[in-house]
């Protein structure tokens, strides 16, 4: 998940042909959303899993932190590699991989199964991040090169956490209407995915190999710049906001069928969507904030967000959980962003993947923690109080990071 600020190649395999490029940065972008939507297919139908398999809601946090696992895995040992080895190279692989997570989804619908391929699913798209991101802005530049970053990131938002979000909701209305709810929504999307593995295949490289290879090594985090204060400030508001998206992605469709008692398939998929839209929304629009208001509007919106989610859920109520998940998803895509726009600022161009590579890594940390525990509390808490709890402990977190935000 990540939407702005990566680095661009000064090195073109292909001559250029601004057409060709300016068709390919609408394709990459589709393909990008497309392959983020595949991560999200299973969110709105881990109740119907659970139903059919008597799984726990800790199990449902485990099955996801295993695909955040899968992500974290990834970006550390190919998050960074297609900066020399060009996009094309990452991304056909990458889209292989969210094909055969799709297969295993449809062959093996077990937990087993279903373990195994959100882990396949994380590889795939920790290798697709950070690439189709760069691979976007190098398209933009190549197609618009005296244009601004503008429409790059308006794209790369919306195919990034629009994407997530309309995953979740493409999969919510197919198990609602459609036959085979647990098989309809992965066939749709297997197809869709190797139409996206044409479009890579057409679409120009943008990075020349280069004539020395570097040595591989793993991802490292890399501090960016001097100010370390500022990039633990910029560290935390990504942990913070990947802790929400997390929240959403992993408990927050049982919560809503079970204590909400909404137990609707295309209600589960909504659910999530407001979270996502609501943060893509938020980046779109925010490109005319200065960086240090941005920070702190995501601060306020996230932690105003959490309190009316935890009114919705000690209510309980319906709207005010979807309103607070929007107020916060809205503040999450801001802080992120905010976060994003930090670290690729203080770092020096030769050094600005690996400290955004990091940056994501210490993000999808906030995926997996936070979620897990939350589903360990459900086996000794009631859902709303362990989801209250969580609340709690976010809100002390975005504390925290306002405090260092004010020392920074």
């Amino acid at each position: 998940m990540t939407v702005t600020a990566v680095p661009v190649s000064t090195r073109t395999a292909e001559p250029r042909s601004s057409a060709r490029h300016g068709v390919s940065f609408w394709l990459i972008g589709a393909v990008f959303a497309i392959s983020m939507a595949f991560s999200t297919v299973p969110t709105p139908l881990y109740p119907l899993y659970q139903a059919q398999d008597g799984f726990t809601s800790f199990t449902v946090t485990v099955v996801f932190a295993v695909y955040a696992l899968g992500v974290v895995t990834s970006l550390l040992l190919a998050g960074h590699i297609s900066d020399w080895t060009g996009r094309r190279r990452i991304l056909l692989p990458a889209l292989g991989l969210e094909a055969l997570a799709a297969v295993l989804f449809l062959g093996w619908p077990a937990l087993p199964g279903l373990i195994v391929a959100r882990f396949v699913t994380g590889l795939g798209v920790g290798m697709i991040t950070a690439t189709a991101t760069a691979y976007l802005l190098e398209l933009h530049a190549a197609h618009r090169p005296d244009a601004g970053r503008g429409r790059f990131e308006l794209v790369s938002a919306a195919a990034n956490l629009g994407g997530l979000g309309a995953g979740t909701l493409a999969a919510g209305a197919l198990a609602q209407f459609v036959t085979a709810p647990l098989r309809t929504p992965y066939v749709v999307f297997l197809v869709l995915l190797a139409l996206s593995a044409v479009a890579v295949a057409a679409a120009p490289e943008t990075v020349a190999a280069p004539t020395a290879r570097p040595r591989y090594r793993p991802q490292r985090i890399r501090v960016a710049g001097t100010d370390r204060l500022a990039y633990v400030t910029a560290a935390l508001g990504a942990f913070a906001a990947f802790a929400v998206f997390g929240l959403f992605t992993s408990l927050a469709p049982t919560f809503v069928a079970g204590a909400l008692h909404h137990p609707g398939r295309l209600l589960a998929g909504v659910v999530v969507f407001v979270v996502f839209g609501a943060a893509a929304g938020s980046q779109a629009a925010s490109g005319a904030l200065p960086a240090g208001r941005r920070f702190t509007a995501g601060l306020t919106a996230e932690a105003a967000g959490l309190v009316v989610l935890a009114a919705g859920m000690e209510l309980p109520s319906l709207p005010l959980f979807l309103a607070g998940g929007a107020i916060a998803g809205a503040g999450a895509g801001l802080l992120f962003k905010s976060a994003i726009g930090s670290v690729a600022a203080a770092a020096a161009p030769h050094a600005r993947g690996e400290a955004l590579a990091g940056l994501f890594l210490i993000a999808y940390l906030g995926l997996i923690g936070p979620a897990l525990g939350l589903g360990i509390a459900t086996r000794y808490l009631p859902a709303t109080t362990a989801m209250l709890w969580f609340t709690g402990l976010l809100l002390a977190l975005l504390g925290v990071t306002a405090a260092a935000r004010s020392r920074a």
